[in-house]
C-alpha cells in the first residue's frame, strides 16, 4: 500500500468507496433518455380488457346460445394484450 492508499483508508476507516460522479444523462441539463411506455395505450388496453369481461357476461347471460359472443370476447382480450405489450415497447417523446 502506498502513502496515499494508507491516508484515504484513514480517512475513510470504513474503507467505502468514494461515491460515483452523476452520468451525464442525469445531470441537470444533459441530454435525456427517451421515455418509454405510452399511458394511452395502455388506458386502450384496460378498456379492451372491460370490454371483453362485459361482452363475456352478456353470452353467459345468455347461456351462450351462440359462441360469437365468445369469439368476440377472445378477440378483444387479444387486441388488450397487444396494446397493453405496444404501451411497453413504445418509446414516447
Amino acid at each position: 500500500m502506498t502513502e496515499t492508499d494508507q491516508s484515504e483508508l484513514a480517512a475513510d476507516p470504513a474503507g467505502a468507496a468514494p461515491a460515483p460522479e452523476a452520468s451525464p444523462a442525469s445531470a441537470p441539463g444533459g441530454p435525456t433518455p427517451p421515455r418509454r411506455g405510452s399511458v394511452a395505450l395502455y388506458a386502450l388496453a384496460f378498456a379492451l380488457m372491460i370490454l371483453a369481461g362485459a361482452i363475456l357476461v352478456v353470452g353467459t347471460l345468455g347461456h351462450l346460445s351462440s359462441i360469437r359472443l365468445l369469439w368476440v370476447s377472445v378477440a378483444c382480450s387479444s387486441a388488450a394484450v397487444v396494446a397493453a405489450v405496444a404501451s411497453v415497447v413504445v418509446r414516447t417523446r
